[in-house]
């Protein structure tokens, strides 16, 4: 009996950890890239948010799980973020944040992916939508339409928020920003509580870096989104900026937005969290299946 009770604790234990997917890394012009990858299939890239990582992403919700059912599913951290290297050298950011995407899929060999993208990812995946559309299958905007003509007072604010991130309460202006509308005002001390969660997880020199040297580089103008021939889906909670996407729409008419009722950008209401998000990519994902390999 002690025989089989332990045979079966090794059976379940080998199940367990052959669920995880195994931490993987590649060189990204100089950066050490940590990579998650499962599943047979078409190929799907996941690109994280900011502050977040592979974990909280991806496998704490579920998504990654659910499409490594059917798909080859790739996820990786973004350089800054969890267990990728952090240079605290501006221009280690900039376009080099957005190119350790391609690198990926050149290091793994795959030339098209399905890619999603939630808030920071989606902002990486609408820039690559621009500069390398012969890497998509489809593209999906999770939680963000992308940056589009920028304008002289976003660089002031990614300076003000690299200040912020190096001072007392590293992330106060992101915590207010994404607190849901029909919740209470944050107090100081729900801040304060709420910052210093995201500073033990995050290395906050390394984001500062990033904020100095890498927003504009995400940017694209009207005209080159206009020029999108993929498939494009904009995935947003009701309590997020809808508007955001609707005013994409108006660029992209092809683009399908799919709005969740009730769902946040951040915390336990995200989107990313909903069952419906996951079902609603797998539908997407379906009606445009990439060629026959």
């Amino acid at each position: 009996m002690r025989i089989l009770v332990i045979a079966i604790c090794l059976l379940i234990a080998s199940l367990a950890s052959a669920q995880v997917p195994q931490d993987q890394w590649f060189d990204s012009g100089g950066v050490r890239i940590r990579y998650v990858e499962q599943g047979t299939g078409e190929a799907i890239l996941l690109i994280h948010g900011y502050t977040q990582n592979v974990e909280t992403n991806w496998l704490d919700t579920g998504v990654f799980q659910n499409l490594a059912k059917d798909y080859h599913v790739i996820a990786f951290d973004l350089r800054g973020h969890g267990k990728s290297g952090k240079p605290h050298d501006p221009a280690a950011y900039g376009r080099e944040f957005v190119q350790d995407a391609v690198r990926l899929l050149d290091h793994l060999g795959i030339r098209r992916v399905h890619m999603v993208g939630y808030s920071m990812g989606a902002i990486i995946t609408a820039k690559l939508l621009a500069t390398n559309p012969d890497r998509f299958l489809t593209a999906t905007l999770g939680a963000h339409a992308g940056y589009r003509n920028w304008r002289p007072q976003y660089d002031e604010g990614a300076v003000r928020t690299a200040a912020e991130l190096e001072g007392d309460v590293p992330f106060r202006s992101l915590i207010v920003s994404v607190t849901p509308s029909d919740e209470p005002k944050r107090t100081e001390d729900d801040i304060r509580s709420r910052s210093a969660a995201l500073a033990a997880m995050n290395d906050v020199e390394a984001l500062a870096a990033f904020n100095r040297g890498g927003s504009r580089e995400l940017n694209s103008t009207d005209q080159e989104v206009a020029a999108i021939k993929v498939p494009v889906l904009g995935l947003i909670g009701s309590l997020d900026n809808v508007r955001s996407m609707t005013q994409l729409q108006a660029i992209l008419p092809s683009l399908k937005i799919v709005v969740l009722d009730g769902a946040t950008h951040a915390g336990d209401r995200a989107a990313a969290r909903r069952p419906e998000f996951v079902a609603t990519i797998r539908e997407f994902l379906v009606a445009h299946k990439g060629p026959a390999q």
